[in-house]
């Protein structure tokens, strides 16, 4: 008589997942029902997404630092494929991320100023127009959030003053592109680090961005390797 009631609890199971994604898809974690314990379990939503993991240096980690920069500040070097929060003058969360492909780098000064949950994207026409002269490959206008999204979980809107710089902090579906130079100028972090970083990070943050061009402003120092800054 159990056996008969099993694929109904899996259906059920399958429902609670299916709920928990179309309430808002923002839900960190959904439900999954365990035969051996009869009880349900929290899962990643992202397992199915992870594919090739990025290496190991680029996994979330806490690490010393030196810096003028205030706390509270982000730091991403490009070059490096690395995003610094700054707790104080000698310590900052690191995190790996995904950049600008060969054309598309990028340095200066941001401020975010907006963040969102679980992001729509809406491709530029720019973007939509290239990548199908390009790939032959049809972008949407406009689409909503959710895991197939390729904004990922949350974003960090950057802007220059009042003008927003069409350049965002991210999460992604293809954690295997950290580490690597593909993006249209957004900065990629994995789910779960854009996650962290979202809840710390407060509108009004300052975002420096270290560019392709090393010039001659110190900014940070880790491990004895300044990385350098065009003001």
């Amino acid at each position: 008589m159990t056996l008969r009631f099993l694929p109904l609890i899996g259906a059920m199971a399958v429902a609670v997942v299916g709920l928990s994604f179309s309430a808002g898809g923002s839900a960190a974690q959904s439900l999954k029902f365990n035969y051996e314990t009869s009880t349900y379990e929290r899962v990643s939503p992202y397992r199915k997404y992870r594919g090739r993991k990025p290496k190991a240096k680029f996994w979330r980690r806490t690490v010393s630092i030196r810096t003028e920069q205030k706390p509270g500040t982000i730091i991403i070097d490009t070059n490096r494929k690395y995003l610094y929060y700054v707790l104080n003058e000698r310590r900052a969360v690191r995190y790996g991320v995904g950049v600008g492909r060969e054309g598309f780098g990028w340095e200066g000064e941001v401020k975010v100023r907006r963040k969102a949950e679980w992001p729509t994207w809406t491709p530029p026409k720019e973007m939509r127009i290239r990548e199908w002269r390009e790939n032959k490959r049809r972008l949407p206008i406009v689409q909503k959030g959710g895991l197939d999204n390729p904004m990922g979980a949350r974003a960090l809107y950057l802007f220059k003053g009042n003008r927003d710089t069409q350049y965002r902090i991210h999460g992604t579906n293809e954690p295997w592109s950290i580490g690597l130079s593909m993006s249209s100028g957004c900065i990629r972090m994995m789910n779960e680090d854009v996650e962290d970083l979202y809840e710390r990070a407060k509108v009004g943050t300052k975002v420096v961005v270290i560019g392709p061009k090393l010039k001659n402003k110190r900014i940070y120092r880790e491990g004895g390797l300044f990385a350098l800054f065009g003001g």
